[in-house]
């Protein structure tokens, strides 16, 4: 975009927080072409037979400085339409934006909060980092975004996750104290995304900000009742007004004693181009809260704060409430004996593994071993023990779908697909090469040869480059395409 585009008013503003050069080299950046990025799924790089090195020849990759699985790729390339994006071994994700969650210290088994989650990009970015353990609650209050949020958790081979689509005040009161660690990745301006975004431009206005200013203020206040103490918070935004940054942070941490900022130095290092920002607290003047610009680092705008309750987490947990308890608690009921039988004979059939594949086993037999299967309507879901019960919130995916009940017989999901590895699973057509892979995601049949095992009709895993494209039925002769309809490519 040209600097002649941007609101006259934004650029006044932008002269009072930037000197003169940084102000000048901070215009220019708007004529200067936006980097392309992706974030490499670790959930799923065991089962690429195409190493990483494979990827960087495909892509052109180039690392992101400050998050592990973050790359750039060449613009040229259009990794967006390739068939290992459908696969789930990466998401398309702007540079800064990965940013927030680098400091939200993740950990395994911990309970973690994306409170503002669609598209999904943070979420599936936490869900790695906990290695699908723990619980993550991904909520998106709008539900069209929701359905968007559940669709990549799912794409994404995620099982350890709850997508809700609540408001924070309900959700709120659902989780009291119970979470370890918050994203609050804010409804904003989205001044940070007007290079990238023509749309954000239009959209804005100075009475915008003011709004986005009073929704952050609600939401934060609501995520500060979820969190447990000696938990961190991490609030970000993509853009650049003081007013939904710093000073969403100063007038937080006004009406909340028991929180204080933490610098994001103690947690890891800020690379080069980071810049910390003044925020005021309790009358005093620290740096503690992160400004990203386009002029400094490759990457749009964001900004980001580490904020932490007092205190120490408990080693046991708060349950949630009211009402809500953990799955082996009695809320979320284990699926009835004939139901767990259609799932059993299915998995004999396909030929998918309970024993580990390795000294640590696989993903799904370890998932398997420790979780508990369970209905929902005429959905079949596994989820690890900490899954909480679910009456009264409004849920899009509670865990790892299975698949679907239908007739006394028993559909798999695409959701299971995605999830497993080629070699969990016996009955497996793996897909020789791009143009192949392509058809089947277009909807179309397959032939038979593609099968190893053809001594037997039915389900089969289909694969590309040792990665789940989804389901297909053999009969024999050909492999007919179950591909969900809702996201074949024309």
């Amino acid at each position: 975009m040209l600097i002649k585009e941007l609101p006259e008013e934004f650029k006044k503003r932008m002269m009072d927080e930037l000197d003169e050069a940084d102000l000048k080299a901070f215009l220019s950046s708007y004529d200067c072409e936006s980097s392309k990025s992706l974030r490499i799924n670790s959930l799923k790089k065991r089962s690429l037979k195409a190493p990483l090195t494979d990827l960087k020849s495909l892509f052109s990759l180039e690392n992101v400085e400050w998050c592990e699985s973050g790359r750039y790729y060449n613009g040229d390339n259009k990794p967006g339409k390739h068939p290992l994006h459908e696969a789930g071994a990466y998401y398309i994700q702007e540079a800064s934006a990965m940013a927030p969650v680098c400091w939200l210290d993740v950990k395994p088994e911990m309970r973690v909060l994306d409170l503002c989650a669609a598209p999904g990009g943070k979420s599936t970015e936490i869900a790695e980092l906990m290695q699908n353990t723990g619980l993550l609650v991904a909520n998106e209050p709008v539900l069209s975004r929701a359905k968007i949020l559940s669709l990549n958790i799912e794409r994404m081979g995620i099982s350890n996750t709850l997508v809700t689509s609540e408001s924070p005040e309900r959700l709120s009161g659902f989780f009291p104290g119970y979470f370890d660690r918050i994203l609050v990745d804010a409804p904003c301006s989205g001044e940070g995304m007007f290079r990238k975004n023509p749309d954000a431009v239009k959209e804005w206005s100075v009475e915008n900000t003011v709004r986005c200013a009073s929704r952050q203020d609600m939401i934060l206040k609501e995520a500060a009742k979820m969190l447990a103490p000696g938990g961190i918070i991490v609030y970000s935004t993509c853009t650049f007004n003081r007013a939904e940054n710093e000073g969403s942070i100063e007038r937080f941490l006004e009406d909340e004693e028991d929180f204080g900022i933490i610098d994001p130095d103690i947690l890891r290092p800020l690379p080069d181009g980071f810049i910390k920002t003044p925020v005021r607290t309790h009358g005093e003047r620290v740096f503690y809260g992160v400004r990203l610009y386009p002029h400094r680092i490759k990457g749009e705008g964001h900004f980001f704060a580490v904020l932490k309750r007092k205190g120490s987490l408990s080693p046991a947990g708060i349950e949630p409430s009211p009402g809500i308890r953990r799955s082996s608690g009695g809320s979320i009921i284990k699926a009835p004996d004939s139901e767990q039988k259609l799932f059993r004979e299915f998995r004999e059939m396909a030929g998918i593994t309970e024993a580990p594949g390795n000294e640590n086993g696989t993903a799904f037999s370890r998932l398997f071993s420790e979780g508990l299967i369970f209905s929902f309507g005429e959905q079949l879901y596994l989820s690890n023990t900490l899954m909480p019960g679910i009456k009264n919130l409004k849920v899009l995916r509670p865990g790892l779908h299975l698949g679907t009940l239908k007739n006394k017989r028993f559909e798999p999901s695409h959701a299971l697909a995605l999830f497993l590895c080629p070699d969990e699973v016996k009955i497996r057509a793996e897909l020789p090469d791009d143009s192949t892979a392509l058809s089947f995601l277009r909807g179309e049949a397959l032939s038979g040869e593609y099968l190893e095992y053809r001594d037997s009709k039915g389900w089969c895993l289909i694969s590309f480059m040792g990665m789940s494209l989804g389901w297909g039925k053999y009969d024999g002769r050909l492999i007919k395409n179950h591909y969900p309809r809702g996201l074949r490519i024309h």
